[in-house]
């Protein structure tokens, strides 16, 4: 778990992910309104070396950008299903399609999507505090799922290197 105090804070958590991407993962955005899925969107795009701004499909459901050269896939898939209305609509997306393409898939409100994308997923989820204390705060815990749970060692290895945000104490 990790605790960031601004924006790019968040992006560098993501930043450090993304490397670890390969063909075919699943990366679930979980949180509420507001928590920085986009944010960590934005951040996991850069780190591949897509170029451009990277915004919430909240109305066009799912973008692709084509990520730079020496980035770990070709292309990334971002999609957001706050506005689907059934797990049937998310499958209709075809994103296992697409993400099978040299493509790695986040997914905002990535805990809907789940049951269309199969068992294999590293669960991202962010938690903004109560506005009245520090806004741009947000509290990031990672779970594998499938496939990532024998993964998940290199997420935390990658999220304890040197610059990153230091660690946040874990309840028993």
């Amino acid at each position: 778990m990790r605790v960031t105090e601004s924006a790019e804070a968040t992006r560098a958590v993501a930043a450090r992910l993304a490397p670890l991407s390969r063909a075919g993962d699943v990366f679930l955005l979980v949180g509420d309104l507001g928590a920085g899925k986009t944010t960590f969107a934005q951040g996991f795009a850069a780190a591949l070396g897509v170029e451009g701004p990277v915004t919430s499909p909240t109305f066009a459901l799912v973008r692709q950008y084509r990520c730079g050269d020496g980035s770990p896939v070709s292309t990334l898939i971002h999609a957001d299903v706050y506005r689907t209305g059934s797990v049937g609509e998310i499958a209709a997306l075809g994103l296992a399609e697409l993400v099978e393409e040299d493509a790695v898939v986040l997914v905002e409100w990535g805990d809907v999507a789940a049951p269309a994308l199969g068992a294999d997923a590293l669960e991202v989820t962010l938690t903004a505090p109560d506005p009245s204390g520090a806004p741009e705060r947000r509290t990031i815990a990672v779970r594998g799922r499938g496939a990532w749970t024998g993964r998940v060692a290199d997420v935390f290895e990658a999220l304890a290197r040197p610059g990153s945000p230091p660690p946040a104490p874990v309840s028993p």
